[in-house]
């Protein structure tokens, strides 16, 4: 075979197809005097052939048939979803958020420096640390207890320091198990119910309703303050309470928070108090529910950093779960939940909690302050704006929350309306349940020019 037919035949042996031919040879290191007549390849043409469909491999473990009563998405990846949807559509659009509830402030550096300093010192020899204590750092636990509990006989003991509230929320349902009943405001925060159905403590979801079976949704509306009539609410095991209440923004009383405790007494439930937004308050409303003669035998608080000081991404958070209630068969919560604690968690991260203990400083909390303030304004903002537009509105005062109506629409509706035409994303009220059906809830979380901008996109809105 001549050199001419040798290169050939291994270009047209490297790829069929004309868009893997390899370049053309290099001849340019051939020596010297030596000529060399190269052929010219042709092109080849691919050609599909049919081949069977192939059909994906499939274990023979079957699917948690709790999560599958799960409906569609979890709200906010669903908000998320038709953002990025509305983004490919007007791809130019300057798009402002005020659907989940998302700090968007700079951490106070009194926090970061002290996280900074944590940081550092896990390079040294000195300073380093491994696994730390399941339930939290000891002055961490103390510090929460005197700062948030001082006078109300919360010992550090009773204090879990973990990753957020929304992961206590998860964890506590572990602890309860598949055969409890649960309670719910209606509408509240969606992780409440989702985890129930997850645990398997519901029924099948009933479209004509919008609701799960085995679940007592307690109706919280204007016409009744967003208190619940107790008179009228069945009994449960557990009972899920937040205040100030997202979404609503309303805060229970002294006097409503006594109803809900001797409720729960009377009932022998458990209330798992969630008090997140607790540092918004403005009204002279309880902080804690353990501010209520009796609360630590019937009840459970869980609380966070992520609205106070910015910690949404740092993840920071703690459950208080009292020496003094005990299930039906006289065995401590506190227990069973330091178990769960110890078996699915290995701490929160030793830097978060450095970040934790500088807001629990004298400069730490008045920094904290200056953010919520900063963020109250803007509810404030917002407030004022849908009122002039003759819209009823409710919350922003005692949490970062307003809570608009419009009353014979659809929330979902509503949300796609002004997104459409305004490029600002709220959260539909339904989604936290059917009585939040005809609400929007607007978020108080955003830069002070986004707010501003977003107002004066509502008011061409609606005007």
């Amino acid at each position: 075979m001549s050199m001419a037919q040798s290169l050939s035949t291994s270009m047209v042996s490297s790829s069929s197809c004309a868009f893997l031919a390899p370049s053309p040879t290099r001849l340019d290191s051939r020596p010297q005097g030596v000529s060399l007549q190269v052929k010219r390849v042709g092109v080849c043409k691919c050609v599909a052939t049919p081949q069977e469909e192939k059909i994906a491999f499939k274990t023979m473990v079957s699917r948690n048939a709790n999560i599958a009563k799960l409906q569609a998405g979890y709200l906010f990846p669903e908000i998320a979803r038709r953002k990025a949807a509305h983004l490919l559509k007007y791809p130019d659009a300057q798009v402002i958020s005020l659907g989940i509830g998302d700090t968007t402030e700079p951490i106070p550096e009194v926090i970061t420096s002290a996280m900074e300093k944590r940081a550092f010192e896990l390079s040294t020899q000195e300073g380093y640390s491994g696994y730390g204590a399941e339930q939290g750092e000891k002055p961490l636990r103390a510090a929460i207890a005197s700062t948030f509990y001082r006078d109300l006989s919360i010992e550090e003991n009773d204090i879990f320091v973990s990753d957020g509230a929304k992961c206590d929320i998860s964890r506590l349902q572990v602890v309860f198990g598949s055969n409890v009943t649960m309670a719910v405001q209606d509408p509240s925060y969606p992780a409440y119910v989702d985890s129930s159905v997850i645990m398997g403590q519901t029924g099948q979801f009933q479209k004509d309703v919008e609701k799960y079976g085995n679940i007592e949704y307690m109706k919280c509306s204007p016409e009744n303050g967003f208190f619940p009539d107790l008179s009228t609410v069945a009994r449960t095991d557990i009972i899920f309470f937040c205040s100030p209440n997202n979404p609503t923004g309303a805060a229970a009383t002294r006097e409503q928070l006594t109803q809900l405790v001797q409720f729960a007494k009377s009932n022998g439930s458990i209330i798992v108090y969630d008090s997140a937004y607790a540092m918004y308050m403005s009204d002279d409303n309880p902080r804690s529910i353990f501010e209520i003669p009796g609360a630590k035998e019937v009840a459970i608080e869980t609380s966070s950093f992520s609205k106070y000081a910015g910690f949404t991404g740092v993840r920071l958070g703690w459950t208080v779960v009292p020496k003094e209630l005990l299930f039906s068969d006289g065995f401590p919560v506190a227990r069973d939940f330091n178990r769960i604690v110890c078996t699915c968690f290995n701490g929160a991260s030793n830097i978060s909690q450095a970040g934790g203990f500088a807001c629990l400083t004298p400069e730490g909390l008045g920094a904290m302050r200056q953010v919520i303030g900063f963020y109250k304004e803007n509810t404030d903002i917002i407030t004022e704006t849908f009122s002039s537009l003759g819209f009823k509105v409710y919350g922003g005062k005692n949490a970062p929350y307003v809570w608009v109506h419009f009353p014979g629409q659809s929330s979902w509706d509503v949300f796609s309306e002004i997104l459409e035409k305004t490029h600002v994303v709220t959260t539909p009220g339904s989604g936290f349940g059917p009585a939040g059906e005809g609400f929007v809830r607007v978020s108080a979380f955003g830069h002070r020019q986004n707010i501003l901008e977003a107002c004066k996109r509502f008011k061409q809105l609606y005007k």
